[in-house]
């Protein structure tokens, strides 16, 4: 028995030094340690050797155990360390070189200025409404008292899809499916995507965003629109603010009127953003119309309303003293990058 286990001990010695890598030493280790290995064989066969003797030769079989999990475990670690090494050199890593960045995105500036006009308008009680990109001419033109015929229904002015459905030119139509419904008071203000066929340059795009806001009620005058437009102004430019009233014309409001903020850069005094005359254009508004509110369901005996709409991108360019309206277009990330 001891001449058995000494060969079976000299042949795994012969196997694991021969062995090239992990796997044919995964295999010695099977054929002498498994179930059905050598060892596993001789310790199967003990049922043979007389009683007295089994002590002993139990104490072989494990001494021989020992000493081969022993050689075999000091070659898988050298072998290990050589596959480590050998992986090292094929995959050198320079530390010394600079690491990647990652880069986060933030809002755009039309996102920052959409969401700090929603902030104001919903701190005075406004809902905000969202409506159709592809509307109705009826929503669009005609029940805000644009007619057949009108100038603005030109398709040089308008995308038309066909007679009936067009690209719409304004968020106006949210404010008409608003009060078809009939649920008064309204305070709402309608942001979104508008369309016109205008040529693209620093001041003009075919695509760009609207706010436009509602309110109608019992006994609205010009004077709740001239506050609350005052107040709006203030949060937005600073407290400083001052705002101007021109006499306009618009066919969904009367009277109208367009919106001129005092220069926050100058104070009033005149300087190059406000082309010396001290007052920056901002928005259109007026009181609705009372035909418009008669299209609606709304009766303009017992209700008045009043409306306006500001450009938003026209809001990003003065707060941001942005000169190019393409730049927030061209998804430059070293312009987008500063805000």
């Amino acid at each position: 028995m001891k001449e058995k286990l000494q060969k079976i001990r000299e042949h795994a010695m012969v196997q694991i030094q021969s062995a090239e890598n992990l796997n044919m030493l995964n295999d010695v280790r099977v054929a002498v340690l498994g179930k059905k290995g050598e060892l596993t064989s001789v310790l199967k066969g003990m049922k043979d050797v007389a009683p007295e003797d089994r002590p002993k030769v139990g104490q072989l079989v494990n001494e021989t155990r020992e000493e081969i999990e022993h050689v075999l475990e000091q070659a898988k670690k050298k072998m290990e360390a050589l596959v480590r090494e050998e992986k090292l050199k094929a995959e050198v890593i320079d530390v010394t070189l600079p690491a990647k960045k990652n880069q986060s995105g933030h809002r755009h500036p039309n996102t920052i200025a959409l969401e700090e006009v929603e902030r104001i308008f919903i701190g005075m009680g406004y809902e905000v409404v969202e409506g159709p990109e592809i509307e109705y001419d009826l929503y669009n033109f005609e029940k805000l008292n644009i007619p057949e015929g009108h100038p603005a229904k030109d398709e040089q002015d308008t995308f038309y899809i066909n007679k009936e459905i067009v690209l719409r030119t304004q968020t106006s139509p949210c404010q008409a499916r608003v009060m078809e419904q009939g649920k008064l008071p309204i305070r709402m203000i309608a942001p979104g995507r508008v369309f016109r066929s205008d040529e693209v340059d620093a001041t003009h795009s075919p695509s760009f965003h609207q706010i436009e806001g509602l309110v109608v009620d019992k006994n609205i005058t010009f004077a709740d629109l001239k506050g609350t437009l005052e107040e709006f102004a203030k949060e937005l430019f600073g407290p400083e603010t001052k705002t101007k009233f021109r006499p306009h014309h618009f066919p969904f409001t009367e009277p109208s009127a367009e919106v001129d903020v005092s220069c926050f850069k100058c104070g009033g005094k005149g300087c190059r953003f406000c082309k010396g005359s001290g007052w920056i254009e901002i928005l259109g508004c007026g009181m609705v119309h009372p035909h418009v509110l008669e299209m609606c369901g709304i009766d303009p005996e017992q209700y008045t309303g009043f409306a306006f709409g500001v450009g938003l991108e026209r809001i990003a360019l003065l707060k941001y003293e942005i000169d190019d309206m393409r730049l927030l277009y061209e998804n430059d990330i070293r312009f987008l990058g500063q805000f």
